[in-house]
This record gives structure tokens, sequence and C-alpha cells, in this order.
């Protein structure tokens, strides 16, 4: 994954990410508008079957954080769900194997 500031001010932020789909992109804009402070989030790309995705933030008027603030919250945000999903699944697997 290759990750490219394409634009930056303190309301938006664009971004361009290579080698990445919507599999992760789209989680990642469903948690950022779960935020107050988002005003937008999108992704898009020049052609679906194309390498490169382009990540659009924009922030509501009045908002004192910056949108990068605001992506790597939901990046860890979004790790962390992640990381107890993966945790759940393997308790539950432990559990389906000491029926058997």
């Amino acid at each position: 994954m290759q990750i490219k500031t394409l634009a930056k001010t303190s309301k938006q932020l664009e971004i361009e990410i290579t080698n990445e789909n919507e599999t992760l992109l789209n989680p990642l804009v469903q948690v950022l508008l779960q935020y107050k402070e988002v005003d937008f989030a999108s992704i898009a790309a020049d052609h679906p079957l194309g390498p490169t995705r382009r990540l659009y933030i924009r922030l509501k008027g009045g908002v004192k954080t910056e949108p990068l603030v605001l992506l790597k919250k939901a990046v860890k945000q979004l790790s962390d769900e992640a990381i107890d999903l993966r945790k759940g699944f393997e308790e539950e697997v432990k559990k389906a194997e000491k029926k058997k």
C-alpha cells in the first residue's frame, strides 16, 4: 500500500491510496461518517479495476480538529474492532473444537 497526500487544508483532506480497494476503505469511510465533526467522507476511483483510490474528508465549519487527526482516530478504531473480531472468532473456534 502506498499513500500520498494530494490536498490538505484545515478542513479538507484528499489522499491517494495505491494497491488497496474498497474492502478496507469502505469501512474506514463508514467510521469517519459516524464522527460529528465530519461533513463528508468518500472514496473515488478513476476506474473500478485500477489500483488507485482517493479518500476525501471534509469537516464541518467551526470544528477545531484537523481531518488527519480524525483519520488517525478512525484507523485506530477500525484496527481495534478487527482485533476484537479476531479474538472473538478464535474463542468461538476453540469452543467448537472442544465440543468435538
